[in-house]
């Protein structure tokens, strides 16, 4: 379905390499993803091309930034596997976690995943739930979430779940930098510490407008207060911390 050679080039310019056969399973999890967003609404993005860049190349930005050994992630409001599943994909060292809030896409996941043979964990609940869960607080050594809320928020979802010494990385666009500023004094209070930015750009191919994204690190520190991540309705009702 995918063009497998653009695939592979474009991982390349990133810095990760791809066999064939990891190749063959992003092909297969187009081609799943398609056939699944017909019956539900998984994601805008259908075209081959598109799919390509905006979500495999994308999600694997991350790739390099990752442990040199065996570690722990769990993507948090995971959605249709981005960037969790295109990360283990190219991963195998990664035992990975995927959480998000709708049962519908948690069932697209699991026969994604059993299609992809990626071993996987599925949660269903809230990050601001699942981050009170004593199975789930403090046990990954990556957190990783793409577009899910502004940076502020994203923390106190995040953070909860990374042990000390390890990181969440948020996915953000070019304008990240104001959301990295604005979240530090929560990042403070929830155990972290805004770390590095990188920039990183999507060039695509056949005279595609070059993508830009920003990848924003929050290092865990020092534990998070037990009083945090606060329930939904008082993150509503109060706002992000600052």
């Amino acid at each position: 379905m995918i063009d497998r050679d653009s695939l592979q080039r474009q991982a390349a310019e990133q810095g990760v390499a791809l066999t064939g056969d990891m190749l063959d399973r992003f092909d297969r999890y187009a081609a799943l993803l398609v056939e699944w967003n017909q019956k539900m609404n998984l994601t805008a993005i259908t075209s081959p091309q598109e799919i390509v860049r905006k979500h495999f190349v994308d999600s694997l930005t991350l790739l390099p930034l990752l442990p040199e050994t065996a570690f722990r992630l769990i993507d948090v409001g995971t959605g249709a596997g981005f960037p969790g599943v295109a990360l283990a994909l190219a991963c195998p060292r990664m035992e990975l976690t995927l959480l998000d809030s709708l049962n519908k896409r948690l069932l697209f996941l699991r026969e994604l995943c059993t299609a992809l043979a990626v071993p996987v964990s599925l949660i269903h609940a809230r990050a601001e739930e699942g981050g009170r869960q004593p199975a789930l607080r403090e046990q990954f050594d990556v957190a990783a979430a793409r577009a899910v809320a502004a940076l502020p928020t994203l923390c106190e979802y995040c953070l909860p779940f990374v042990k000390p010494g390890g990181v969440f990385w948020a996915m953000k666009g070019p304008d990240g930098e104001a959301e990295a500023a604005a979240a530090a004094p929560a990042a403070v209070q929830l155990g972290g510490r805004v770390g590095r930015r990188i920039r990183t750009a999507l060039p695509g191919e056949k005279g595609e407008e070059t993508l830009e994204r920003l990848l924003i690190s929050v290092d865990k520190v020092s534990s998070t207060p037990p009083k945090y991540p606060r329930p939904s309705a008082k993150i509503a009702k109060q706002g992000p911390l600052h």
